[in-house]
């Protein structure tokens, strides 16, 4: 803890004078925890403990009352030699990706190479990071580097989903040719809307100037120490819970709709699981004795021996966050199935959108003839809806998400 006193001219911003007051030469977190009006002819020169927007009150209904500010603000300082463990996160993944796209300058699609380089993995977790950390400091920076990153997994993501199900189709034979044609045609579609965020974004430039510039501007946060950085991480996991819970006991997923439902549980539930890896050590795996019967039915051979499941290593850490195993083993398992259904829905809507681009069916129509040609094995729309709503109620009846977090 550290003591600022410092005699304010009334024009002055109190958040601004800080600053200058502490921050020079070194890294700093600050917080102001208090504030207090000195009177300069008072014996015990103390007139009245106050907030902010009190002060602000104070001085505008008393312009000449002499104030002396006092400020006690929560600190620590960074040697050149320590980078804070948050920021540490974000190089390690920028550089991943940052050894992509200078290899990707070179290539002759560039969109091509990035997708088939799995660069979707490091932007996952790079914004995984950035919802984080804009819960915790500098909301207004990772809020902007969640959305940089995110546009571009979006869109690394749709090729995927045109790709996955070319290769598919044309491994199959009850699939029609313009079927194929049509979802090959979108897939290079989004290969070349990709190549062109890239270049107008300046990604793929030999200097680096976007991964420079990212740098600069996480080299410039407020990097919380390792026991603060600890809490607030700990505090946004539990929130993250408890907003999914929140969200099935409103009913605001009624299991209608493949994408906007089962689709939509699955990437809440995900993040769950990515914030792990991307937390580079902090989340470990801890078994207890706390093992009711009903978690049987998770703990598939699959399910634990998965790489998913596998926590980095975080020896080189003081402070970790206890997950309970076998929970998470089930919340694992959860995400696999809806997986799972909504792979299989998703086979039916995209032969849906080629059908009605090809021969102008309407959805209904389309959505019949779809499900034929998926052949056997493959669920109506309504089954899979019907199937993620079972397993759902199940699982969040089982009150499992809320157990993960020790």
């Amino acid at each position: 803890m550290g003591r600022v006193f410092y005699k304010l001219n009334r024009k002055e911003g109190i958040q601004t004078k800080i600053k200058l007051l502490i921050r020079k030469d070194f890294f700093v977190h600050y917080r102001l925890l208090n504030l207090a009006l000195f009177s300069e002819t008072s014996n015990n020169n103390i007139s009245q403990t106050c907030g902010l927007k009190k002060y602000r009150r104070i001085i505008r209904k008393q312009p000449h009352y002499p104030v002396l500010l006092f400020f006690t603000i929560r600190h620590f300082k960074m040697n050149s030699t320590t980078t804070a463990q948050g920021f540490q996160r974000f190089q390690y993944f920028l550089q991943q990706l940052q050894n992509i796209l200078l290899n990707a300058v070179k290539e002759k699609d560039p969109a091509l190479y990035i997708y088939q380089q799995n660069a979707r993995t490091p932007l996952f977790m790079l914004e995984a990071l950035a919802r984080i950390y804009r819960n915790m400091h500098n909301p207004k920076l990772f809020t902007k580097l969640q959305a940089r990153f995110k546009e571009l997994e979006d869109m690394l993501g749709e090729v995927d989903y045109y790709d996955g199900f070319y290769k598919e189709f044309t491994a199959k034979k009850n699939v029609p040719d313009e079927i194929i044609n049509f979802i090959q045609t979108k897939r290079e579609r989004g290969l070349s809307l990709l190549n062109e965020k890239l270049v107008a974004d300046k990604w793929l430039e030999q200097e680096d100037k976007r991964m420079s510039k990212i740098n600069k501007k996480l080299s410039k946060a407020d990097w919380l120490n390792e026991a603060d950085d600890v809490n607030g991480v700990k505090k946004y996991y539990q929130n993250s819970i408890s907003n999914i819970e929140t969200k099935i006991k409103k009913s605001e997923i009624n299991f209608n709709d493949v994408e906007t439902d089962v689709h939509e549980l699955r990437r809440e539930l995900r993040w769950l699981s990515i914030y792990p890896q991307a937390l580079r050590g902090l989340m470990q795996l801890s078994p207890t004795a706390d093992s009711p019967e009903f978690l049987k039915k998770y703990l598939t051979d699959e399910i634990v021996n998965s790489l998913f499941n596998k926590m980095p290593d975080g020896t080189a850490l003081q402070n970790h966050i206890q997950l309970n195993t076998n929970y998470f083993y089930a919340l694992s398992w959860m995400i696999s199935q809806l997986g799972k259904l909504k792979d299989n829905g998703l086979r039916i809507l995209i032969i849906t959108e080629a059908l009605m681009g090809i021969k102008k069916l309407n959805r209904k129509n389309a959505e019949v003839e779809a499900f034929k040609l998926c052949g056997e094995g493959q669920l109506s729309v309504e089954e899979i809806l019907l199937q993620a709503k079972k397993i759902s109620e199940q699982f969040f009846g089982e009150k499992v998400i809320e157990k993960i977090l020790l």
